[in-house]
């Protein structure tokens, strides 16, 4: 027999590089030759084959040509090198970075960075091997402070104003997978200070303070929802990121897909993916249902998404979950990280339990390079911060030509409830400094007096304990994994005392900012604190100093134990008049209902 339909695709890999109008004429040609060549076999569909190529390599609008057109003359005076950069790092970077929490991913931006804590969580995390970028108001003093810290990370020093979002420019947040925030309102004795602080840093309860520059309300509240806004989608969602779903209205949610079947090879299986109702559950759900024949040398059906633009960066997640009603056959998932018709395809299979609900999680360190279903040995591993597309087949093939041991051709149907990205069990992407005492101004029945100066001060301070709190409202309900940390009065004592950590907004005493900025540092790699909010405190009494031997100091601390017995959405608030304390926040309101 001549030339066989499965050289098609590759054909127009090859045409796809023409001028559109004599691509046109290229591929009708091909195809019309194949369907000679054809001749005996069952009837080849030239039109669906046609419909398939334009549906995935849609010619380019009059406004796309105009912006290549403007493009052209920049991308060759700058010769592409922010491309270039960018490329070389994720080859040289993507091996064994899927194995680190997602946090330590990339660059760790560090707002507030000249601060007590925040200078020296930029300290600790240089001294790790973090690339850290340290967000700052004034470059020049942050360049004084920070150039002489030693470790194997990189630093780098950005300049804006966190009250004045303008001035936060995307680029400051590129490659960004982690944020510590130690951004605070400026408080100073009204008395004055020398240029150390360091009446500031002896504690409040030794001045009378005084709110100086920006207020409360737009640095502590105002300032965190803009970080946060120039952050989305760059932290990862706690609960999954939703790529294929129904909304409230059964209407298909996220990139448009379509089918891609054996037509590509000269085959007359077809596909879709649509909505139905599920008869088990009675909710609407998607379908990829089609028909997979063996006729022509084919034998596989599939739905691929049309490619995203920009590609999606989905670094901060482990990988894919699929909720699916399975059918007892052997699925692929396939991710492309090349914007391409025929490129190179990361695969996973899958088997499935007929009849039953499951979820199946691929993750992305377990995909593996292909090109037509062959393995690529020398392939790099996925890099999911650059993904173009995802396909779902159905194929008699496995890879290298072996078999699928449960294909079946006819008619098949697979039941989908939603493709997500997952996060498996993450540690924090967000650390959030606030401060002990952020719920006890207004609680009922608390004695003012009794407490810290900023609670008996809020107020006079311009509500700056309130703000934190709503600062910390807004970190919570972003969904990104979080840890909220609430220290007691901060001293300048050495690191090293004994810690207690509680929940519910009542211990007072003092901790160390040493050991502050080494808590911010370990929840980038503590799941079990994912999601928290925390009081802490060391065990050594305010009036007693706490001093260091220098000869015997205290072991390295674990973290783990200390943090382990934590709760989610407890976070000490009053709400309605009820204080919810150390219980999680609905399941005190629902027992006062």
């Amino acid at each position: 027999m001549a030339t066989s339909m499965a050289t098609s695709i590759a054909r127009f890999s090859c045409t796809s590089r023409l001028r559109p109008r004599r691509r046109g004429r290229e591929v009708a040609r091909q195809a019309r030759k194949g369907t000679e060549e054809g001749a005996g076999r069952k009837s080849w569909d030239a039109g669906r084959f046609l419909s398939t190529l334009l549906y995935f390599n849609r010619p380019p609008s009059p406004g796309d040509l105009v912006l290549r057109v403007l493009r052209s003359p920049m991308e060759l005076l700058s010769g592409n090198k922010q491309e270039e950069g960018r490329t070389k790092k994720v080859v040289d970077g993507v091996d064994g970075r899927m194995d680190l929490p997602a946090g330590l991913r990339g660059v760790v931006l560090v707002p507030g960075a000249t601060g007590g804590v925040g200078k020296r969580v930029v300290a600790k995390l240089l001294e790790r091997g973090c690339d850290v970028r340290a967000l700052v108001r004034d470059a020049g003093k942050a360049g004084r402070m920070l150039s002489d810290l030693k470790g194997a990370g990189k630093l780098e020093i950005v300049a804006a104003d966190i009250t004045q979002e303008k001035t936060l420019r995307p680029e400051m947040f590129q490659d960004v997978s982690a944020v510590v925030c130690c951004t605070a309102v400026k408080v100073a004795p009204k008395e004055g200070d020398d240029e150390d602080r360091s009446k500031y840093y002896q504690g409040i309860q030794f001045y009378d303070p005084e709110i100086v520059g920006d207020t409360p309300e737009t640095v502590e509240y105002a300032g965190i929802r803009s970080l946060i806004r120039m952050c989305q989608g760059k932290l990862g969602q706690a609960n999954g990121l939703v790529l294929a779903g129904l909304n409230e209205y059964g209407k298909m949610v996220g990139n448009e897909w379509g089918a891609l079947d054996d037509v590509v090879m000269g085959g007359i299986s077809q596909s879709n993916l649509n909505v139905t109702l599920d008869a088990d559950t009675g909710k609407k759900v998607m379908l990829f249902t089609g028909n997979v024949s063996e006729e022509n040398n084919g034998g596989f059906i599939s739905v691929r998404t049309r490619n995203y633009e920009p590609p999606l960066d989905l670094l901060p997640y482990d990988g894919i979950r699929l909720r699916i009603k399975g059918n007892g056959m052997r699925y692929k998932f396939i991710v492309r990280t090349e914007d391409g018709w025929d490129t190179v395809g990361y695969c996973q299979s899958f088997d499935t339990v007929q009849g039953e609900w499951q979820d199946v999680d691929l993750a992305f360190k377990d995909f593996f390079p292909t090109f037509r279903a062959k393995t690529m040995t020398n392939g790099q591993t996925l890099d999911p911060s650059r993904i173009y597309s995802f396909q779902l087949m159905l194929s008699k093939f496995e890879y290298d030509g072996k078999l699928n041991p449960s294909f079946s051709s006819g008619q098949v149907s697979l039941p989908i409830s939603c493709i997500s990205a997952y996060m498996a069990k993450p540690a924090a992407t967000w650390v959030h400094v606030s401060s002990a005492g952020v719920t006890r101004p207004n609680r009922p029945g608390i004695d003012v007096e009794a407490e810290p100066p900023a609670v008996k001060l809020n107020d006079a301070l311009g509500g700056i304990l309130s703000y934190k709190l709503r600062g910390e409202d807004a970190v919570r309900d972003a969904g990104m994994p979080f840890a909220v940390v609430r220290p007691c009065a901060l001293t300048e004592e050495p690191a090293g005392a004994e810690l207690v950590v509680d929940q519910g907004d009542t211990i007072k005493g003092k901790i160390s900012r040493d050991d502050v900025a080494e808590l911010c540092v370990a929840l980038l790699s503590q799941p079990e604190a994912s999601s928290t909010t925390f009081e802490i405190k060391s065990t050594v009494p305010f009036s007693t100093p706490w001093e260091v031997d220098p000869q015997n100091p205290p072991p390295p601390r674990e973290w783990g134990p200390l943090l382990s017995g934590l709760q989610k959405k407890v976070t000490g608030k009053t709400i309605g008049g009820v204080y919810t304390g150390r219980q999680p926040e609905d399941a005190t309101l629902s027992s006062s209902s």
